[in-house]
């Protein structure tokens, strides 16, 4: 009898010190570097499928406790567990975990504890510590901050879904839940998203906030601490016009927003995040994975919302024929605006003016920051969460500077598609 021998990739791990119960069950790409997955405390279960030349594995990583599970191209931190389903091109940090049947593809960003149960799927998704999504979840293109620990979290309630493809098949509708100045200091009142429910995007959603189980909500809630319930509406039926357009304001003014803080997230990880270094062997690598989910988010997003422009041309020519006398003009003018200055608009978010906004809040509070890190050393969460009230006010000062400077030139590029609210 021929006896079988273990794939080369798999033999190199177990040399290494890396717990695999099946071997032969393990499929390791030749291009994954063994240098690149910890040898202390990591378990590839049965079924496990790892491949990608930029797969960073931490310590004490469980991969495929409950079911088969591939990684692809993804940076995990020290103790994630995925315990079954498909991820790839994404970033989890320390303790991050999601339940089997995910499916979490590019442009994902799971930050310290973040969490999902079974049957959950993220596409450009960027979650902030704590934050818990219950089952059967869908939710793609958005952001979620909000809570102080794992008691106190932002939660996404079972069977939810973020809308995030339009009927006029376009994706600029990033939903933006919490902000990044206020949220990066861990100590914001939770936002619920109650069960079987959805939010239409792009919407802007203020800490604090809980959105009733089974509502489909499709405004903004800026103020926190609102209990949002919608009108039963009766049904109705009214003409439909594909690639037609109506007011854009809202739609400009979120997309815009929603970058805004991606400069921000980005400002943050260059300056505070980057000096945690973490695991002392991979520490350093996976905060550089987690600044590559930044650019492509941006990139994501800018493409999008160019897509969005280029729509315009075609909306234009239907709402001469088909929008109301009485709005007609202004919308036009809405639309026609935003087609024509694209380019100025999209220079206004990408020409790096957030890396001086702020610079006397941002330094004061990086010299505040110093002992404080020191005395934590490396925990990232006790340091943030041990800041006083005035310091981490400094810190999200500074990070407003930059969200303003960035909403501020690029929306005077577009001035008549100006949300004002």
């Amino acid at each position: 009898m021929t006896q079988m021998n273990l794939p080369a990739a798999v033999e190199r791990l177990l040399a290494r010190g890396v717990r695999i119960p099946a071997p032969f069950s393990v499929d390791i790409g030749q291009e994954v570097d063994p240098e690149r997955i910890s040898a202390n405390g990591v378990i590839l279960y049965t079924g496990t499928k790892i491949s990608g030349a930029k797969t960073l594995i931490s310590s004490d990583v469980k991969l495929g406790e409950e079911a088969p599970v591939t990684v692809a191209d993804c940076r995990l931190g020290r103790g994630v567990e995925l315990k079954g389903g498909f991820f790839n091109a994404s970033v989890f940090l320390d303790r991050a975990n999601m339940g089997s049947g995910a499916q979490v593809r590019e442009g994902c960003l799971l930050e310290e504890e973040a969490s999902g149960n079974h049957t959950v799927g993220l596409k450009q998704t960027i979650l902030f510590p704590f934050v818990t999504l219950g089952s059967l979840i869908n939710f793609c293109d958005a952001f979620l901050a909000g809570g102080t620990s794992r008691k106190n979290h932002s939660e996404v309630g079972s069977s939810y879904v973020h809308f995030n493809f339009s009927h006029n098949q376009d994706k600029a509708t990033a939903s933006l839940l919490g902000d990044v100045p206020r949220g990066v200091m861990l100590r914001e009142p939770p936002i619920f998203l109650g069960g079987q429910g959805g939010l239409v995007g792009p919407a802007r959603i203020g800490f604090g906030t809980v959105i009733a189980a089974g509502e489909v909500w499709r405004k903004d809630c800026l103020e926190g601490g609102k209990l949002l319930r919608g009108e039963r509406q009766l049904l109705s039926a009214s003409a439909f016009h594909p690639g037609l357009y109506g007011d854009i304001r809202r739609r400009v003014t979120n997309n815009v927003h929603y970058v805004a803080n991606l400069l921000a997230l980005r400002q943050w990880y260059l300056h505070v995040r980057r000096s945690f270094s973490g695991d002392p062997g991979m520490g350093e690598a996976l905060c550089r994975g987690a600044m590559e989910i930044l650019e492509t988010a941006m990139v994501e997003r800018l493409t999008r919302f160019g897509a969005l422009a280029d729509k315009m041309e075609e909306s234009l020519e239907l709402g001469e024929r088909f929008l109301p006398d009485e709005t007609r003009g202004e919308i036009l003018r809405q639309q026609r605006e935003f087609r024509e200055r694209w380019p100025e608009l999209k220079v206004g978010l990408t020409d790096r003016r957030e890396e001086a906004a702020g610079h006397e809040e941002r330094d004061g509070f990086l010299a505040k920051l110093a002992p404080v890190r020191e005395a934590q050393g490396d925990d990232y969460i006790r340091a943030i969460r041990s800041l006083d009230l005035d310091v981490a006010s400094l810190g999200t000062l500074w990070l407003h500077r930059v969200v303003d400077a960035v909403v501020e030139r690029a929306l005077a590029c577009v001035p008549s598609c100006c949300e004002r609210l």
